[in-house]
């Protein structure tokens, strides 16, 4: 399948979404980097509802690294509950926190390299960190973006780098930063892991359903 063909799925995705996740719309309202790479950290595993009130409730307490380092890492759990593993979030949180302290004058940094070097921060938060804070060019990767881009057939790999490295390969790069925002929402209301809703799905036509073996 060719570059065309997943270019027009972004712009009718574009276009047929009418929510985006909580880090994104947290985004469109203030680049501030440090609550953007928090609320990433707190979305791992976690629904969008939560995130956004775990989010809400830490930084009612603590807006910047200096603060949120001054409260303890059972307060931290404590606001941030019921978030996926959130006593380990606590801890990566105080951990990032000190770093970004130690480190970068508490200021979040803006090359991949740097924050890929703190404590718990991945490729999928940093990149997501360097397209909606810094305005870079970045695909991040998640569990929708590879599972949905190989279940079209416009890539064909094995783990998020590849499908990173992949769709580097196939798209413009104007399209790199909103990838991450339209194929979530879109992963967890149409195109699911399992039994996705290919009858309520507007790229229907240009799919090639690898992998589905039972959808509604």
């Amino acid at each position: 399948m060719n570059k065309g063909g997943y270019v027009q799925v972004l712009e009718i995705l574009r276009d047929f979404i009418k929510e985006i996740p909580p880090v994104s719309q947290m985004a469109e309202k203030n680049k501030d980097p440090f609550p953007i790479l928090i609320a990433t950290i707190l979305s791992a595993r976690t629904k969008d509802g939560v995130t956004q009130k775990a989010t809400e409730r830490l930084f009612s307490r603590a807006s910047s690294p200096a603060e949120m380092l001054a409260l303890s890492e059972r307060e931290i759990a404590q606001l941030i509950y019921p978030v996926g593993f959130y006593r380990t979030k606590a801890l990566v949180i105080h951990q990032v926190c000190k770093d970004l302290l130690c480190r970068f004058r508490g200021r979040v940094p803006d090359r991949l390299e740097d924050l890929l070097s703190l404590p718990g921060v991945g490729r999928k938060t940093a990149n997501l960190v360097l397209s909606l804070a810094f305005g870079k060019d970045a695909i991040c990767v998640d569990t929708h973006v590879h599972r949905i881009s190989n279940r079209l057939g416009y890539v064909k790999t094995k783990n998020p780098q590849e499908t990173e490295n992949a769709l580097k390969r196939l798209l413009p790069r104007k399209y790199w930063k909103q990838i991450n925002t339209l194929l979530v929402k879109f992963g967890q209301d149409v195109c699911r892991p399992i039994s996705p809703l290919c009858c309520a799905c507007p790229v229907q036509d240009l799919c090639a359903q690898v992998g589905v073996k039972r959808s509604r």
